[in-house]
């Protein structure tokens, strides 16, 4: 589904370089649930950006769906994100003047969705999430837990062939947190690929594979054994 080829990324502070990634190849198969992990400053945003094409690289290449993501106009980046890929922010990034039916509307809008269509699938979504009571409020008038609900509510509506998640659960309780993970498997589960970035171990083993960064670089790439138990 995605290639990764010597993918560098670094910053000049006049004539340094404060590097991000360094010489970062992966492959990443349709179908497959990849977790990176690593310490704080390994790159892992990063790279989950550039995969999502919301950031380049100052080197390497990337295809995605056999295309070469680092050849791409603006235009064709916009689409491409806009038709294949979801994303759950760690910051939610919700639109703060819409309300929730419209946040989670958003995509269906950018994908040209029937209106008839769009109610359906947004009610069942909202019933889904057990929010069907907060449809008409604001982001402000949510909690942080609240509000990433919504975000992973709005990426994955449109049912991307590409999910991306940094932090997923970063501010829910644990309860919510297991929603979404046992949510996550069972997208997997149909087929769609998910990468996720988590400082939780727990959350790794819903995953089928696991990248460790350290320094930008990857030190590691396992499999996740299929025998492991998910410990609620």
């Amino acid at each position: 589904m995605l290639k990764l080829e010597n993918i560098e990324k670094f910053y000049r502070s006049g004539l340094q370089k404060s590097w991000v990634l360094k010489d970062v190849s992966v492959n990443v198969e349709q179908g497959e649930f990849v977790t990176i992990m690593g310490p704080s400053g390994s790159g892992k945003t990063t790279l989950l950006n550039i995969i999502g094409m919301l950031d380049e690289s100052n080197s390497g290449s990337y295809h995605f769906l056999d295309e070469a993501v680092h050849t791409f106009k603006e235009r064709r980046r916009t689409d491409i994100h806009k038709h294949y890929i979801g994303f759950v922010f760690q910051a939610y990034h919700l639109i703060d003047e819409l309300t929730v039916y419209e946040n989670i509307e958003t995509p269906l809008l950018y994908r040209n969705v029937k209106s008839k269509d769009r109610k359906a699938i947004v009610a069942d979504i909202l019933d889904r999430f057990n929010m069907v009571a907060k449809k008409d409020l604001f982001p402000s008038q949510l909690s942080g837990g609240q509000q990433q609900l919504v975000g992973v509510a709005r990426a994955i509506i449109g049912k991307p062939k590409l999910l991306l998640a940094d932090e997923p659960t970063g501010n829910l309780h644990t309860k919510q947190g297991e929603m979404i993970m046992e949510l996550f498997k069972s997208l997997h589960d149909d087929g769609m690929t998910i990468i996720q970035v988590t400082h939780s171990e727990k959350n790794a083993q819903y995953g089928t594979r696991i990248l460790q960064l350290m320094d930008g670089f990857v030190r590691a790439d396992e499999q996740v054994s299929q025998q492991t138990t998910i410990v609620s």
